[in-house]
C-alpha cells in the first residue's frame, strides 16, 4: 500500500496481492482512524461477498475467482469494542459485464486499487441487535 494524507482525507493505492480489509486495518491502526467513509475502484481475481439471511440470522458468503473490475467499493469505518469496524459493500464486473456484489468479506487485488478514506471526527459504536446485526450507534448524539 502506498498512501498520502491531507488533513482528514487519505488516498491509497493497493498493489497486486494486497487484501482490502487487511490493508484498511493496517491503515486505520497506523493513522488512528475510528470513523470514516470509504470509496474505491480497482481490479480483483478473488472476492468473497455475502448477504445476511434473516431467517437463519447469519451471513452466507460466496467466493468468486477470475478477473473482475471493482466497479464500486463503498461503506464506512466505525468503532466496535474500541477497534476499527468496517462495513463495506462491493460491486464487481466480469469480462461479459455481468455484475455481482454484496457485503464485502474479502477482496484480493489482482492489478491495483485506488481507495479514498475521509476521516470523520465523530464517536461511533456498534452493538448487536436481536438478529446479530452490529448496528451503528452514536453515543454522544
Amino acid at each position: 500500500m502506498e498512501y498520502v494524507r491531507n488533513e482528514d482525507f487519505l488516498f491509497l493505492r493497493l498493489e497486486k496481492g494486497e487484501e482490502i480489509m487487511e490493508t484498511l486495518n493496517v491503515l486505520c491502526r497506523k493513522e488512528n482512524i475510528l470513523a470514516g467513509i470509504v470509496s474505491g475502484i480497482g481490479a480483483t481475481n478473488d472476492v468473497t461477498v455475502g448477504l445476511f439471511d434473516m431467517e437463519k440470522k447469519s451471513f452466507f458468503q460466496n467466493t468468486y475467482t477470475g478477473d473482475r473490475e471493482i466497479t464500486s467499493l463503498a461503506g464506512n469505518i466505525s468503532c466496535k469494542d474500541g477497534q476499527p469496524y468496517y462495513h463495506l459493500h462491493i460491486t464487481v464486473a466480469d469480462g461479459n459485464n455481468q455484475v455481482l456484489g454484496g457485503h464485502l468479506s474479502r477482496c484480493v487485488i489482482s492489478v491495483t486499487a485506488e481507495i479514498t478514506v475521509i476521516i470523520a471526527s465523530v464517536k461511533t459504536d456498534r452493538t448487536p441487535d436481536e438478529n446479530g446485526i452490529n448496528l451503528l450507534h452514536f453515543p454522544n448524539a
